[in-house]
């Protein structure tokens, strides 16, 4: 079917079939749309007052329809029509009613409004054929403008030992910021804005790990409900940064997001992008036509063996196939547009194990991960992975290969099961403490594969963590059956909050020695924004519908207490190569020295043996670790050179008496005790004890020499692990 005759504005030629989508030169646009189903396709720039120019795409090489249009500007919106066949049984999904968002756009225009005609199908019966025109109801793409001035903007490339991650959301970092104008808040240059990036400076931040901002959709259960999908987990545009955070949605979204990168990289603060390639908002069967059913269904998703339904790894009613040449050239073109067109340095790949089920089993050889390991570009800005998805299998923290970082649930359950009084965790702590050897080292990764934390947006914030042993998920709308149940918390004492000064004061020791073992761990750190000012989500567990102050960071009545212990801990890692280790620790002599390089000790002060190890109820331990001992170099090439740490951890419920380190030539300082946050450091001279108060952690540095005195023997950790 032939379109209608352009406007003698515009001008019509062949154009070329690469790069996929629309691609302004200063004069005009070239279109171009990968499908290997259509029988013909149409290009559709629409006014404002959403009249249609159609034009026919005559032009096709290797699946790729084109046509190079004279005299379109950026700003213009437009979409496709593709006409093919329409079998729902055999996968096959084209309907020319519908207009189509280009999967390359960069960025779209409008918000879908839940019409019956945005559907293939009519109301009642999904095998039948919907010919209602889906237009007037759905967002649109927009031609944009690549130019922008980069001048000046320079990447930090902070290396990964010196990392600290700040998982946040745009909207819910600065609705609420009181400096913020109010016509910025809750978008991209309200993040840019100079108290925000202040904030984050102070903090010792160095990359921002952003929910997504790949344009989003709410689900139509949600918006029936009179919510939003807030997280932003449901991507129909994997080029387009978000509008909902821009002044507004005809190219401003694109030069908002530019800028906030150039501000956040002015103030040496990288920009992490979650991204969502395992699934798009389409949802299941069932789901509007919005984009890539209508384009080439059974290509861009994995179809079940009735080819009518999908294989759904991810919980959200569709896969995309990652086994289909033309997908897999959209996430690697997707993924470099965001290095060179948008400055980003890194991703985090949500449910990336699905990303690697080249046939159904997770496969850490899939091509994917082939075509990121070549990828000039992609291979090089950091790859941070979420190693599980919902399938068979699916749990893969420590499987992926070495250019990969992984988010350690493995991390996370451990440390919140040692403070909260669980039974038989010192091993596990110990292994997770110093980077998780156990689940890298053998694939010669080093620390930094683990990206460590106790919280993310997915859960219980902090302060939640310590006051709620149940979720409380009611105003979700799901009967408080969504979210997890295996939360791994402690409430102290009392479900919420409560009136009780002893439980409050224990919920605060509680998050000081949560937050302290984080920032005190070997490999990558990451805080879930608003957890240094003490944000609740009030048991909210699974708040991914909640756009409003249950999310939203509560500035005016922030913790400013605990800030300022977080803001400490921060300096003391940045300041000390020790507890930033590049490598492994060898439980070895050190050069020189008669002690290794990290000692496991009991209270008593004698070294831990596989019967201390397998002791079930024991929940105090000492880690001696050696300034002297750290084997990479700095920038220079000289040798790299610390001061000595003894960390307590004391998770008992009454205090512990730790005899220290029996070494005449050194003297301790107590530099953190999570029983006494605002207690300055302190010299304890030639002091043989010290009290840990009960569910404390107590850091102490080295003032003099330790390589001398106490030797102990090769046995960092149980033997029988």
């Amino acid at each position: 079917m032939t379109g209608s005759p352009p406007p003698p504005a515009f001008g019509v030629y062949a154009g070329a079939p690469y790069p996929i989508g629309a691609t302004f030169d200063g004069m005009g646009v070239n279109f171009a749309l990968y499908s290997g189903v259509a029988e013909s396709v149409e290009l559709c720039l629409l006014a404002d007052d959403g009249a249609e120019t159609r034009i026919a795409l005559r032009q096709v090489d290797g699946g790729v329809w084109h046509a190079y249009v004279l005299g379109v500007v950026p700003g213009q919106r437009y979409g496709y029509r593709v006409y093919g066949p329409y079998d729902p049984g055999q996968g096959l999904r084209c309907n020319p009613h519908k207009l189509l968002l280009d999967p390359y756009a960069k960025a779209i225009s409008g918000r879908l409004e839940w019409h019956e005609a945005v559907y293939g199908y009519r109301s009642g019966n999904p095998n039948s054929f919907n010919d209602a025109d889906s237009a007037p109801y759905v967002p649109t793409s927009v031609v944009v403008s690549p130019f922008f001035d980069w001048s000046g903007d320079t990447p930090p490339r902070t290396p990964y030992a010196e990392s600290l991650v700040y998982e946040a959301h745009v909207k819910g970092l600065t609705q609420l910021h009181p400096d913020v104008p109010d016509f910025l808040r809750g978008g991209y240059l309200a993040l840019a804005y100079p108290p925000v990036v202040e904030h984050l400076q102070r903090l010792g931040v160095t990359a921002v790990e952003l929910l997504p901002v790949q344009q989003f959709l709410d689900e139509a259960a949600l918006r029936a409900c009179g919510l939003r999908n807030y997280w932003g987990y449901n991507t129909i545009g994997f080029f387009a940064p978000h509008n909902g955070y821009a002044l507004g949605d005809r190219g401003e979204q694109v030069w908002g997001f530019k800028a906030l990168v150039r501000a956040l990289h002015a103030a040496g603060i990288e920009v992490i992008l979650d991204v969502v390639y395992n699934h798009s908002a389409e949802g299941d069967h069932l789901g509007p036509t919005l984009s890539f059913r209508g384009i080439d269904n059974g290509r861009y998703y994995r179809l079940g063996d009735d080819a009518s339904r999908y294989v759904d790894y991810t919980g959200t009613g569709n896969s995309l196939n990652v086994r289909e040449p033309a997908t897999l050239q959209l996430i690697m073109d997707s993924l470099r547009y965001w290095v060179l067109e948008m400055h980003v340095d890194g991703f985090r790949f949500d449910l990336a194990a699905t990303l690697a089920r080249q046939f159904h089993d997770v496969d850490r050889l899939s091509t994917f991960f082939d075509l990121v390991q070549q990828d000039p570009v992609v291979s090089q800005v950091k790859l941070i992975a979420e190693p599980w998805d919902v399938g068979p299998g699916g749990y893969q923290v420590g499987a992926f290969p070495p250019l990969w970082s992984e988010w350690n649930g493995r991390y996370r359950d451990t440390i919140r099961d040692y403070w909260r009084g669980h039974a038989a965790t010192l091993p596990d702590f110990a292994y997770r403490l110093t980077g998780s050897s156990d689940l890298y080292a053998s694939e010669r990764r080093r620390p930094s594969a683990s990206v460590n934390f106790v919280t993310a947006h997915d859960g219980f914030t902090l302060a939640d963590l310590v006051s709620y042993s149940s979720k409380h998920n009611e105003a979700n709308g799901w009967g408080n059956q969504d979210g997890t149940d295996d939360n791994r918390s402690w409430n102290c004492g009392t479900e919420g909050p409560t009136d009780d000064a002893e439980i409050d004061v224990l919920r605060a020791r509680q998050r000081r020695n949560l937050v302290a073992t984080l920032l005190l761990s070997l490999g990558v750190p990451m805080l879930l924004h608003g957890d240094e000012l003490g944000r609740s989500q009030r048991g909210n567990n699974n708040a991914y519908c909640q756009d409003n102050e249950t999310s939203w960071v509560d500035w005016e009545n922030a913790d400013r207490e605990f800030l300022r212990f977080v803001q400490r801990l921060s300096r003391l890692r940045r300041e000390h190569p020790v507890l930033r280790r590049r490598r492994f620790f060898q439980g070895e002599r050190v050069r020189g020295s008669n002690l290794d390089d990290i000692a496991w000790l009991k209270p008593d002060g004698t070294e831990m043996d596989d019967a201390a190890w397998r002791t079930g109820d024991a929940r105090s331990l000492a880690v001696f670790l050696n300034g002297l001992g750290i084997r990479e170099r700095d920038p220079l090439g000289m040798p790299l050179v610390d001061d000595s740490f003894l960390v307590l951890f004391n998770a008992h419920w009454e205090p512990v008496c730790f005899t220290l380190l029996a070494a005449p030539a050194a003297t301790w300082r107590l530099e953190i005790d999570t029983s006494r946050p605002d207690y300055p450091p302190q010299d304890l001279g030639s002091a043989a004890e010290l009290q840990a108060a009960a569910r404390s952690l107590v850091v102490l540095r080295s003032t003099g020499a330790t390589s001398s005195g106490v030797r102990w023997h090769r046995a960092p950790l149980p033997s029988h692990l």
